[in-house]
């Protein structure tokens, strides 16, 4: 589902990503891309990551080592990353959500924080940090 879910007001705390999945916050237990890329969750996964409050920087998703985390190969634009450019040429708005892990003052203390919709306004392909 696109856009906001009935009874689900901006700044609701949830306590896991399971509470935030059968909410229909954002579908998917692990991936910082929801279900049909309707959603994301910043939590500090890339360092490319930038949380400016209302202006975010999101690295999508893929390329990670599944030992250390860090950005090992470029990503490709499958998946939630092409839910996310499909949405970006549609003007659709995307859920967004804070995780407690996220290095950010915008992020919650603890559990996950719904933080409203947000549209995408340009997307781009550079090589990350990791990879430089």
């Amino acid at each position: 589902m696109i856009g906001k879910i009935k009874g689900i007001k901006v700044g609701k705390i949830f306590e896991s990503r399971r509470e935030l999945h059968d909410a229909g916050v954002h579908k998917g237990l692990q991936q910082g891309i929801g279900a049909a890329g309707e959603s994301i969750i910043l939590s500090g996964g890339y360092i490319d990551d930038i949380d400016d409050d209302d202006t975010i920087i999101y690295t999508g998703e893929g390329g990670r080592s599944p030992n250390t985390g860090r950005q090992i190969a470029d990503q490709t634009l499958t998946r939630g990353n092409l839910f996310l450019a499909k949405h970006f040429q549609e003007g659709n708005p995307i859920r967004v959500c804070r995780g407690y892990t996220l290095d950010s003052p915008y992020a919650p203390k603890t559990g996950y924080r719904y933080d409203g919709l947000y549209r995408i306004e340009s997307c781009w392909q550079e090589t990350g940090k990791d990879l430089l």
